[in-house]
């Protein structure tokens, strides 16, 4: 869709959006009382809430997206859109968070449980952040060209969970966002991430879309740079010839590399198997867990390659991934579960390690690919990093709970972050959306592993 009908087209489902960020602060919220009212949140678990006790249910008791304020903001259509980018500044103080399916899955009682709400509650009652949804699944994902710099303007991008499995585009049936939109869509985001963007959180099938394309990317590139013969500027085809050793041996890497199980199942083989970055996990897992730090695997026991197991050491010690230190200074990390497939361990150390490759490759020809027709691989990410693993009975039944994915400046050599989880650091205990149950108070928040898990990763995330 062309920029132009964006903007000529009518929006009257937003008359009653607030124009101004802040509800409980009454349009005084900004990035700086945001972040101060964060790092208070996070300061203890016992201090009082500093924001005004005001309702966030509507006065019929109802919290659901596009009822009434605080919810008022959903991009349903065209429209919507338009009305944000002729109100930048709505976009800028906001988290936006996308929806890949109307729910993320039934609990024990048999609920839906649109976790979404839960986000939007979290961010206003902690910091009185403001929220917008895009519910892809009823909305399509719209101009990607448009939606993704608008929404990467703000203060974070967070993908939601859903139902449908990663590697099954039979089981995305919604005809409004197909698996192939929702690839192209995470591929963008993953490649957005800049000193003056928000930093993206991945939950759950989020996660493992995460995964997905970050392979998917990585097999792009390979592609695009074994099909060129010569770069620009490139006078002694030095930059092009480092580059495509490299993408022969990440190739080589990548079309053998096994995936098992530690039951001893052999799941897929090589890049192009559907299963190599996401499959079924030994068990659904459902219910509070415990976060372990992530151990390097043994890679004669599974027959990984020990340099893609020793790059990710190298990243581990290089990089500081948030959920890793919190699991090592604070008390026991207890999060909520809720998911039957999961993030391969060997799909993210190849992921790491081809990264970390391509990136080595470019820093000495860094201006000539800057020029480029591959010049995109610049926006790749600089590494992976596994945080953590959950157990059941002393088993580790997730290996890759948790991933930060590090982007390297090539010239400031500064580090921003964005975040994926399989656990849903969102939902309480109950497993419940917000709405269904009652709004829990901001002493409860405060005192919930999850909660502060999430709020940790925005207000480090922000600060990139």
């Amino acid at each position: 869709m062309e920029t132009s009908s964006l903007l000529n087209s009518p929006c009257a489902t937003t008359q009653n959006w607030r124009l101004k960020p802040g509800y409980l602060s009454e349009g005084s919220s900004d990035f700086e009382s945001v972040h101060i009212l964060m790092g208070r949140f996070l300061a203890d678990r016992t201090s009082v809430d500093p924001l005004a006790e005001k309702e966030l249910f509507a006065s019929d008791g109802i919290f659901e997206w596009g009822h009434a304020q605080p919810l008022e903001k959903v991009i349903n259509s065209q429209s919507d859109l338009e009305f944000l980018l002729k109100n930048p500044s709505l976009f800028r103080n906001s988290i936006t968070i996308i929806e890949p399916w109307e729910h993320v899955g039934a609990n024990a009682l048999g609920e839906d449980v649109r976790a979404s709400r839960n986000v939007a509650f979290i961010a206003q009652k902690v910091a009185d952040m403001d929220s917008i949804l895009l519910p892809v699944w009823s909305s399509g994902v719209l101009d990607l060209e448009i939606v993704v710099p608008a929404i990467t303007s703000g203060y974070a991008v967070i993908v939601e969970g859903g139902d449908p499995s990663t590697y099954d585009a039979s089981t995305w049936t919604s005809p409004a966002c197909s698996r192939s939109d929702m690839f192209a869509l995470v591929e963008k985001l993953l490649i957005s991430r800049s000193p003056t963007s928000a930093p993206a959180i991945f939950i759950c099938v989020g996660h493992q879309l995460a995964a997905e394309c970050q392979i998917r990317l990585i097999r792009r590139a390979v592609k695009e740079v074994l099909s060129i013969t010569s770069l620009a500027r490139d006078n002694e085809g030095i930059a092009l010839r480092s580059l495509q050793e490299v993408c022969q041996r990440i190739e080589a890497m990548g079309k053998t590399l096994q995936v098992k199980k530690r039951d001893g199942r052999t799941v897929a083989t090589g890049w192009n198997d559907e299963h190599f970055s996401v499959t079924r996990n030994e068990s659904k897992e459902v219910g509070d867990r415990v976060l372990l730090p992530y151990q390097s695997p043994d890679g004669d026991a599974l027959g990984i390659p020990w340099e893609i197991i020793h790059a990710h050491d190298v990243t581990a010690d290089a990089h500081e991934g948030v959920i890793d230190t919190t699991i090592q200074y604070e008390r026991e990390v207890s999060i909520s579960m809720f998911h039957s497939d999961e993030v391969n361990e060997e799909a993210i150390l190849f992921a790491n390690w081809a990264f970390r490759s391509i990136h080595d490759a470019i820093v000495p020809y860094r201006h000539v690919i800057a020029g480029s027709s591959v010049s995109w691989l610049i926006q790749l990410p600089d590494s992976i990093e596994i945080l953590c693993s959950t157990a059941v009975e002393g088993e580790i039944v997730t290996e890759c709970s948790a991933t930060c994915i590090n982007y390297k400046d090539f010239e400031t050599k500064k580090i921003r972050r964005s975040f994926t989880c399989q656990f849903h650091p969102e939902l309480l205990s109950d497993l419940r959306a917000i709405g269904n149950s009652e709004a829990p108070s901001y002493s409860t928040l405060k005192n919930d592993d999850g909660v502060r898990l999430f709020v940790r990763l925005l207000y480090a995330g922000m600060q990139e």
